[in-house]
């Protein structure tokens, strides 16, 4: 069973997200803001967050340059899946180090099948 970490901010997202991904058999948790996602990355880290890059408090581009510069974490994958399609975004998480990149809005379809590529790393 995959474990999934959603970092996301709209509660209509991650109840869907939850859903798509669960039915699929995943274990999924949820954060609401850059804070909580790296709270529960350290305390229970997951198989594969993804990661809403306009997150309150510390937005996604932090949160995975804090995931990236922490030994613990440097291999999780991550799957950033937001609103910010601009090639200029998508360069910046590019050269973080995400693992995978997805546009709001998205197809359930492709974020399934993200995760499950993900997952097997």
């Amino acid at each position: 069973m995959t474990r999934v970490l959603i970092a996301e901010d709209d509660a209509n997202i991650v109840e869907l997200l939850s859903f798509v991904l669960g039915r699929d058999g995943c274990a999924v948790t949820a954060a609401l803001d850059g804070d909580e996602a790296l709270r529960c990355l350290r305390s229970a880290p997951p198989d594969v967050m993804i990661l809403d890059l306009m997150l309150p408090k510390r937005n996604g581009f932090e949160v995975l340059k804090a995931v990236r510069s922490d030994p613990a974490l440097r291999a999780l994958p991550v799957l950033v899946l937001t609103a910010k399609g601009q090639a200029r975004d998508r360069s910046l998480v590019e050269g973080i180090g995400v693992d995978g990149f997805l546009t709001k809005p998205f197809s359930n379809t492709d974020v399934v099948e993200a995760v499950r590529r993900l997952g097997r790393r």
